[in-house]
């Protein structure tokens, strides 16, 4: 088999199976903070006033990347950049507002809402390694789904693709788009990263203070954590049960 065609068989299968990634990020990763908590000299940050503010920075990283999947669900239209999970979905070619500086902008959401809890470690190995996987696992699916753009949209896809990155946006060649925010897709489609990004940085940060034998004080990041998860709750039951957050059009 050609690499062209093993590629794309690869991304296929790394595709289906996406959702997985996180779970084995959130593993390693908490080894990793377990192992720095019972053995602090290994970050150089830990204990000192710096620590904080640091920890801080870590949670707006994922929340930069919350937001850019944010902006991207909001301004798509209908089927696609979707969570389908078998099959490539795309009844049109986006390539105006965030598509016009980056061709996968979920993914690179992604990266950043996970970048903020590797870097939570204090482990700059295990950041770098992250960062190697993520690209690793990524560029397989970003292949497939190109592939699959690729014969469904043609000369108009090679077009769009020879003016705009993969990965890493040019904001030079930012072109508005004409469709309104849809905050009904948003609210259904990302409450899940919302409400995981605060509990996992929450289960990190209660883990410390227990390994450290101090009792819990970090009320702000709990009151935000407890919010989030019931405005999980509260959407989840809007959505089975009312139809207040039914989409028009998208």
């Amino acid at each position: 088999m050609a690499l062209q065609e093993e590629f794309e068989r690869q991304g296929t299968w790394l595709f289906r199976y996406r959702g997985s990634l996180p779970i084995i990020i959130l593993f390693i990763g908490t080894l990793v903070y377990v192992r720095t908590e019972f053995h602090p000299e290994y970050f150089f940050l830990k204990g000192t006033p710096h620590q904080l503010p640091y920890q801080s920075l870590c949670l707006l990283v994922s929340l930069l990347g919350l937001a850019i999947r944010i902006y991207t669900v909001g301004h798509t239209p209908k089927n696609t950049s979707g969570r389908n999970i078998t099959n490539q979905v795309a009844d049109t070619l986006n390539t105006t507002g965030i598509y016009s500086i980056v061709r996968h902008p979920l993914y690179l959401g992604n990266f950043f809402m996970w970048l903020g809890p590797a870097l939570l470690t204090g482990n700059l190995w295990f950041t770098v390694s992250f960062c190697l996987f993520y690209w690793l696992y990524y560029e397989r699916i970003m292949f497939a789904e190109e592939q699959f753009l690729r014969r469904k949209f043609g000369d108009s896809y090679l077009r769009w693709a020879d003016s705009v990155p993969a990965f890493i946006p040019n904001f030079k060649g930012f072109n508005k788009t004409n469709l309104s925010f849809n905050w009904e897709k948003v609210v259904k489609g990302e409450k899940n990263g919302l409400a995981a990004t605060f509990l996992i940085f929450l289960i990190f940060d209660y883990a410390g203070t227990l390994i450290e034998k101090q009792s819990y004080s970090n009320y702000h990041l709990l009151i935000l954590t407890i919010g989030t998860l019931l405005l999980y709750v509260i959407v989840k039951f809007l959505k089975m049960k009312t139809h207040f957050l039914d989409e028009n059009d998208r």
